[in-house]
């Protein structure tokens, strides 16, 4: 059976310990209250189930580490404190050191356990109705006497003390160490119920933008020439004077020719960007309020007229 630190096995364990920390807690023996240690480690098995607390024992024994079964050991997160159950200074002294270069396996954890076992648990009684091995009671009190006329028990047998098979031993085997305790473990968990604030994005709309053409009828003045014939008679200053037969040139048909012009308007189009239009979305900000039953459980104590200390 393989173990592990706690910390190896899960580094994030203390999310469920709601942020405890089982490390660095005080040992204390349960009954009297003296602190024998420390919790230096955890070590879980394969499936994470607690199986030994690494002590550190300081108070007794200075330099000592032992292992101690977690069903010998009541967790107590209100005061900071780890108690033993039944372990006395005389199994400290006897319980092997823990060294973390050793190797853990079956036969050093059978010397811790031999320690924590006590031989009066496996003591088998006297009623013949308890005679299969395992069933398990008190031992005879030798100081009561047994009445003279009793008859002879022959159903009885010496304690027999368990015995283990290394390769079919498992922690279920030792409820009393490796079982938690649910006296001595009770929690109950109040929950409550709290609003959470969310949000969530949703299509309200839809914006079309577009471009559309619209004809209209432009008028524009353009200047143009035209060109005409303007016939003007005026008599010369040397009206009257006579000419020779040389200059007088009659000649019948003669004819002149002036061309006329003139300008038309040539319209054609260009196209001109008159503006722009920039489309954009802005986000406006607002606070809405809403509000939802909401459920909480509270502690109801019922413990008669004893005393209850709530801490």
């Amino acid at each position: 059976m393989v173990l592990h630190k706690l910390e190896d096995f899960e580094p994030n364990y203390q999310d469920s310990f709601d942020g405890h920390d089982i490390k660095g807690l005080g040992v204390y023996t349960q009954g009297n209250d003296e602190k024998i240690g420390t919790v230096s480690d955890v070590l879980v098995d394969e499936e994470g189930h607690f199986r030994y607390l690494i002590v550190d024992l300081g108070f007794w024994i200075f330099g000592k580490k032992v292992l101690l079964p977690i069903g010998r050991s009541r967790i107590d997160y209100n005061t900071d404190r780890v108690y033993t159950i039944g372990l006395t200074r005389e199994q400290a002294e006897d319980l092997p050191e823990f060294n973390e270069r050793q190797t853990l396996d079956y036969d050093y954890e059978e010397r811790v356990r031999g320690v924590y076992r006590q031989p009066g648990d496996y003591a088998l009684p006297l009623d013949a109705s308890l005679t299969q091995p395992g069933d398990y009671a008190l031992p005879l009190d030798a100081s009561l006497p047994l009445p003279a006329t009793a008859p002879l028990d022959k159903t009885y047998q010496q304690p027999v003390t368990p015995t283990y098979n290394r390769d079919s031993y498992t922690y279920e085997n030792d409820p009393s160490l490796y079982g938690l305790n649910q006296e001595d473990n009770q929690t109950l968990k109040l929950y409550e119920e709290r609003l959470i604030a969310g949000k969530k994005r949703q299509k309200t709309g839809e914006v079309t933008i577009g471009k559309r053409v619209e004809t209209d009828t432009a008028r524009i003045a353009v200047p143009v020439e035209r060109e005409r014939v303007v016939i003007e008679r005026v008599t010369p200053a040397d009206a009257g004077t006579a000419v020779s037969g040389r200059e007088a040139d009659f000649r019948e048909g003669e004819v002149a020719r002036i061309e006329l012009h003139e300008e038309t308007a040539d319209v054609r189009k260009e196209a001109f960007l008159r503006e722009e239009v920039r489309v954009r979305k802005v986000v406006d900000q607002e606070t809405v309020e809403t509000q939802e039953t909401v459920r909480r459980e509270e502690l109801d104590v019922n413990s008669g007229n004893l005393p209850i200390e709530e801490r």
